[in-house]
């Protein structure tokens, strides 16, 4: 039991909670179980799981309050299950730091190949050197030497181009909102600045000799952000 992935689960709702639970058990997880905010925490402070399901519709508090304390002190990555599909909730969510946001009613087999891959890509960035290398399947970044390799070859980019891919990489298999890499690339946003994104990711694309609609190392999730693929999606 010692050596399962530990996953917190904090939804209120019993007849999920109970689905949950079992679908992470019968994946090979550990579950634990909270249904309020102020239960989230403690069991997030006493078992340090390495995954947290979290719902926002909680009784006592907005999930949203949960996430931020667990952003405040770790890298834990969260994945958000909740009814709400607003595009503006799922946005706030990912910029607040979720690792990804699943919308109710789910599909069991997706949310459980989620949950591996955000295990999965927060260990590979967690265990990454930042003055070392990056890679994921035939595209590597030599961060040292701020130089980008595919199959081998060097693809010559800007420095705005390699910001933004530098820093998709850092946060492998999280989707990082428009706003989000706009701040960390250009500062303070303005106007324009989502069409210089899409100008600049247009470009990157070109460059890496990637088609719309193919399979690829970045992917637009559209409306809110891009995320780059792990070694393994």
């Amino acid at each position: 039991m010692n050596n399962k992935y530990k996953i917190l689960i904090v939804e209120d709702e019993e007849n999920i909670r109970t689905l949950l639970c079992a679908l992470v058990e019968a994946n090979g997880y550990q579950a634990i179980e909270a249904d309020t905010c102020e239960q989230g925490r403690l069991m997030f402070t006493s078992y340090v799981p390495d995954l947290v399901i979290l719902d926002l519709g909680l009784p006592d508090d907005d999930g949203i309050k949960l996430l931020k304390e667990v952003r405040k002190e770790s890298l834990t990555p969260v994945i958000i299950l909740s009814a709400r599909s607003d595009e503006h909730e799922k946005v706030m969510a990912l910029d607040l730091g979720a690792n990804d946001y699943v919308t109710k009613p789910f599909g069991s087999a997706e949310l459980v190949a989620r949950i591996r891959s955000a295990i999965r890509n927060t260990r590979h960035v967690l265990d990454d050197c930042p003055d070392g290398t990056f890679t994921t399947g035939e595209l590597s970044i030599d961060y040292g030497a701020r130089r980008i390799f595919l199959k081998g070859e060097e693809i010559k980019l800007t420095q705005t181009e390699y910001n933004i891919v530098a820093l998709l990489s850092e946060h492998c298999g999280k989707t990082l909102t428009y706003s989000s890499i706009i701040k960390a690339v250009w500062g303070t946003p303005d106007y324009g600045s989502t069409k210089k994104l899409q100008v600049n990711m247009a470009n990157i694309r070109k460059k890496l000799g990637l088609q719309p609609g193919q399979n690829s190392y970045i992917v637009n999730e559209l409306g809110v952000g891009y995320r780059m693929n792990g070694p393994q999606d």
